[in-house]
């Protein structure tokens, strides 16, 4: 089924928006709402009746309804005061108002190739799902999703197969999907699902490879291990599913080079609940105490292993993250920033083949200011890794000059993980505005403020971004939002946003002072940050 009105096409079955000959790119989320509201024009639909059909009963405000549908709209250039597409009816709802035509879709339930933003690449490609929890205990739901990010990144190291992120597979979970709907919708060729058993010290994995096109089996297997060979089972599963998709491409034995275990299960099992924790803080809580949480796991890890790369990686983003974001005390002190860059050397010194370590490095150098050095850092970690998709190597490029570049490498993570979080929306819009790209800018910034309405920084770019547009009143808006999030908001700014070059720092402060805001005489902790910023 195809929506058609203005010069727009909303086609369903490739879950895609177009306008003209171009791809308009929207959250899925924002698909889904625009679907809605087309699918329902003969009448006005209620913010109850959106909140049941697209957020799935959870819990959302008014406000995030408004700003998600504020989206829409900019993504259909319905901006305007009239509101000739999207009308709002006050203590009623919406309605579609504009002229639509339908037309039958093209795409049968079977995958048909045919142009479109999520088309599989040419090279093998593959999505590894949440595997089922059958254990009789719930709280083991963490092992069943340690074993599939670990199978994950296994297959990322095979620069034969495209791999599809952690993150955007892992939106299927609890869900009762079609394998083909998910190969639509990520782009991939092949799906793995399967399902984890832990009683006592032994573990049961079952996997199978099926084909996204037709939805054929094309290999299945039973692991039965005790604990200690988990390493075993994730290394023999990555394997045989490298080996059967890379003969689509070429005979030659791959080679794999997988992070080191821990020397017990009982470490990687903390490291795994350390991870968990430190997702749910960057994905949905943005509480400190997650952070807190993960770092008590971690250093239970090291623990019992010290050795362990993975763990040093992931607490080094701890301490990143509190320096970066006002949390605790530790927010712009340098003490916290000197011990995330220990860390995340100690991770490279241990394992000189794990992305994450680099990654971890790059973004710590970036914070300092080092900021060839942080490139070097995360193109190491893509060399190691093709498949490997981190959000900050946008930002060290972006702050190092290179904002064309940042834009290329957030839209080649955008397509490994489809599902991405809001920062990945955040920086690419920062990028575009580096670029003075600000009409570009202002639809992402606005993305990222409807999915993380609590964050001051989405505010304060999209003060900045309304403020270049000469959009004087409604950045006025956006800034005494951010600051009423954080009336200390503009100490972190003047210490965080330094750029390599003076052109960058000049237009990004002088567009923060058009939108008004305050400029304050720096704390102890930001005058060491800017005394560092310059060698």
């Amino acid at each position: 089924m195809r929506y058609l009105f203005e010069d727009f096409v909303l086609d369903i079955d490739r879950r895609e928006l177009r306008r003209g000959a171009n791809a308009v790119p929207v959250a899925p989320q924002v698909f889904d709402l625009l679907e809605y509201l087309l699918r329902h024009r003969e009448r006005v639909v209620s913010k109850v009746d959106l909140i049941a059909a697209v957020w799935e009963q959870r819990i959302v405000s008014d406000a995030a309804v408004t700003t998600r549908i504020n989206v829409v709209r900019s993504a259909i250039a319905d901006t305007g005061e009239e509101q000739r597409l999207i009308k709002t009816l006050p203590r009623k709802g919406f309605r579609f108002v504009g002229a639509v035509r339908e037309e039958p879709g093209t795409v049968g339930e079977a995958f048909v190739e045919t142009p479109s933003a999520m088309k599989p690449p040419d090279k093998p490609s593959v999505a590894v799902v949440p595997f089922t929890n059958l254990s009789a205990d719930p709280e083991q739901e963490y092992v069943a999703d340690g074993v599939v990010e670990d199978i994950t990144t296994a297959l990322s190291r095979f620069s034969e197969i495209f791999v599809i992120a952690r993150n955007s597979s892992f939106q299927y979970k609890g869900r009762a999907v079609d394998v083909r709907v998910v190969g639509r919708e990520l782009g991939v060729r092949y799906v793995v699902e399967g399902s984890v058993r832990r009683s006592g010290d032994r573990l049961r994995v079952a996997v199978q490879l099926i084909d996204a096109v037709s939805g054929t089996h094309r290999w299945a297997e039973n692991y039965d291990r005790t604990l200690d060979d988990v390493f075993e089972v994730q290394d023999a599963v990555a394997r045989t599913i490298a080996t059967i998709l890379t003969a689509h491409v070429r005979k030659a034995e791959t080679q794999r080079a997988r992070a080191k275990p821990p020397a017990s299960w009982l470490a990687y099992d903390c490291y795994l609940q350390a991870s968990e924790a430190f997702d749910r803080f960057t994905f949905r809580s943005f509480n400190v105490q997650d952070i807190y949480e993960a770092r008590r796991l971690i250093e239970q890890s090291l623990t019992i292993d010290p050795l362990y790369a993975r763990s040093y990686a992931l607490l080094a983003d701890t301490y990143n993250t509190v320096w970066v974001i006002r949390l605790d005390d530790d927010h712009l002190n340098p003490a916290a920033l000197e011990r995330a860059m220990q860390l995340a050397r100690k991770a490279v010194e241990l394992d000189p083949l794990l992305p994450e370590a680099h990654a971890a490095l790059g973004a710590v150098l970036t914070w300092l200011h080092q900021h060839d050095a942080s490139v070097a850092a995360f193109e190491r970690a893509i060399a190691l890794n093709p498949n490997y998709a981190d959000w900050r190597f946008g930002w060290a490029l972006a702050s190092a000059g290179d904002s064309r570049r940042a834009i290329e490498v957030l839209k080649a993570s955008m397509r490994l993980d489809p599902f991405h979080g809001p920062l990945l929306s955040f920086y690419l819009g920062v990028a575009h505005f580096m670029l003075e790209e600000y009409s570009n800018a202002l639809a992402i910034m606005r993305d990222f403020v409807a999915q993380a309405p609590v964050r001051p920084w989405g505010h304060a770019m999209l003060a900045m971004i309304l403020a270049q547009l000469g959009r004087a009143e409604e950045a006025k808006t956006e800034t005494a939002e951010t600051l009423r999030l954080d009336s200390t908001f503009t100490v972190s700014a003047k210490s965080v946003a330094a750029f390599k070059r003076e052109e960058d720092h000049e237009h990004f402060f002088s567009a923060w002072r058009r939108a008004g805001f305050p400029w304050p005489s720096p704390t102890q902790h930001e005058q060491h940050a800017v005394s560092a910023k310059r060698p």
